[in-house]
């Protein structure tokens, strides 16, 4: 809730953040678009236009400058990294997790390249940049993916000087992370495109195994379901051994600026979703307890969306709720980065999650 008010203090030329931290001020920038009037929405539309095509053919090579540029750095731009304590930044980064495409697509038509960076306390080594990615092999190291599923998804295993020698005093924990070949392996999952770039998918401890065996990676579906569903703060699928997926979902709302602990009342950008559909719904307990159909059709409709997109009927989600408060560290639900404490979401809402499956 105070980190924007760090950062105008603070104002550094270096910035990392977990995507959650991205993705709130995404939601701020859009809740104050919102309350701007029809010529500065017009301008900031075009500016970002503007942006995502500069900064496309950048990664293309291509340093070639249109005309409009230099204005809506000025007009938009600039005002936007102000507004978020980043108007000396050079480098923007993010790290700990998938940083969801729209966020990063969002800032970037800002003229603010977020860097998907990768590594683990073991190793280390920033590289190659590309938009999704999170870059390419630096030169003296080697990668490989192994146990690579269908679509060529496996465990991301490195080796070269940058890997450490083991844990200390600890023999046991270091021969399961590093093989007799020297390889260590992330206990992450990625892929890598025909251009020698990596995509981390997620992490293999979070894989969900369906009861017909299917191996089910539960991040890239439940980022699509928060860019899908805008109303949508955090969702967390579940359907480990069972016949099919569902999904615990919790509502974007405002939060206590002293504690982070979530309040009832609606975010200005689910109020506005709402209020879209005709809802005229302010608090989480009003869309839960009353069911509206309104939001529950908008939802399920998004959820519809989501699984026209899956790769198999097993990637599909059959069934989902509303939980009546948002996920935080206050309440245990996230880490200190903002990642979902599974076990600890899952004993807490066992109850939802076994009338799922009665």
């Amino acid at each position: 809730g105070t980190l924007v008010h760090t950062l105008k203090e603070i104002k550094p030329t270096i910035f990392l953040g977990v995507p959650r931290i991205w993705e709130k001020m995404h939601d701020t920038i859009k809740d104050n678009l919102a309350k701007a009037s029809s010529l500065r929405k017009k301008a900031f539309t075009w500016a970002k236009d503007t942006g995502l095509k500069v900064n496309t053919k950048r990664m293309l090579g291509k340093r070639d400058l249109p005309l409009g540029y230099h204005m809506a750095k000025a007009l938009v731009y600039s005002r936007v990294r102000s507004s978020l304590g980043l108007e000396r930044c050079r480098a923007f980064l993010s790290g700990a997790a998938p940083l969801p495409e729209s966020t990063s697509e969002f800032f970037l038509s800002l003229d603010i390249p977020i860097g998907e960076i990768y590594g683990l306390s073991e190793s280390s080594g920033p590289h190659s940049m590309s938009t999704h990615s999170c870059g390419k092999i630096v030169s003296g190291c080697e990668n490989m993916l192994v146990q690579q599923n269908k679509d060529g998804t496996g465990e991301v295993c490195m080796w070269g000087r940058h890997i450490f020698m083991g844990y200390l005093d600890r023999e046991d924990t270091t021969r399961e992370t590093i093989d007799e070949d020297g390889w260590l392996h992330s206990g992450d999952l990625g892929r890598v495109d025909n251009q020698g770039f990596l995509f981390i998918t997620g992490r293999i401890k979070e894989i969900l195994i369906t009861a017909g065996g299917e191996n089910v990676a539960p991040v890239p579906i439940e980022n699509l379901v928060r860019e899908r569903i805008p109303i949508i703060s955090n969702a967390m699928l579940v359907g480990d051994r069972a016949k099919f997926l569902s999904i615990l979902l919790t509502l974007k709302c405002e939060m206590d600026q002293a504690s982070g602990a979530p309040l009832n009342r609606l975010s200005s950008e689910a109020i506005n979703f709402c209020r879209s559909l005709g809802s005229q719904a302010d608090t989480v307990t009003e869309i839960v307890r009353q069911q509206d159909p309104l939001i529950y059709e908008a939802i399920q409709q998004g959820i519809d969306a989501v699984n026209l997109e899956a790769t198999s009927e097993a990637q599909r989600i059959h069934k989902w709720v509303i939980l009546e408060k948002d996920f935080s560290i206050q309440g245990g639900e996230l880490g200190p980065t903002t990642k979902m404490k599974r076990p600890f979401i899952a004993q807490k809402y066992k109850t939802q999650i076994e009338n799922f499956y009665q």
